[in-house]
């Protein structure tokens, strides 16, 4: 069952900005050393942050709370698995509401699609909830996103 659902679009030239102005201080407040990794070493660079703030946006929406509640930047990370398709690394608050909105008997997974094209960058999250016989036997903090 869905559980959540956050879309956000963000204009790639405010990144741009951003990163001009305020450089390293944007990227640490905002970013995993993961993602800064990755944005970093791309030729589009800023399209990169862009897509990667849009997902934070979404997931921030799609977790019901927005950017409070405890839910920080950082506490949400954009990661690819091993297919190359983009999903969430989540810590802290982020993953504390993923924990208390997920049903009992069931394992939350993140579905996350990004994309852009100058001068917009867009991301879409689903929060999907999986029937897990699991997940009845682990304590409710044992969850990982």
């Amino acid at each position: 069952m869905i559980i959540g659902f956050g879309v956000d679009i963000c204009d790639i030239r405010r990144i741009e900005d951003s990163l001009t102005r305020f450089g390293e201080r944007f990227t640490k407040r905002c970013f995993t050393e993961i993602e800064r990794a990755k944005s970093d070493g791309r030729a589009g660079r800023a399209a990169s942050y862009a897509k990667r703030f849009a997902a934070k946006e979404a997931c921030s929406k799609a977790l019901g709370t927005g950017l409070r509640f405890g839910v920080a930047w950082r506490e949400m990370g954009v990661v690819n698995l091993p297919s190359g398709k983009p999903t969430f690394s989540l810590t802290g608050g982020a993953l504390r509401r993923l924990k208390s909105m997920t049903p009992l008997g069931c394992r939350p997974v993140l579905h996350l699609s990004i994309t852009d094209e100058y001068p917009w960058a867009q991301a879409q999250v689903i929060i999907e909830a999986l029937e897990d016989p699991d997940a009845l036997l682990q304590p409710p903090d044992v969850f990982e996103a």
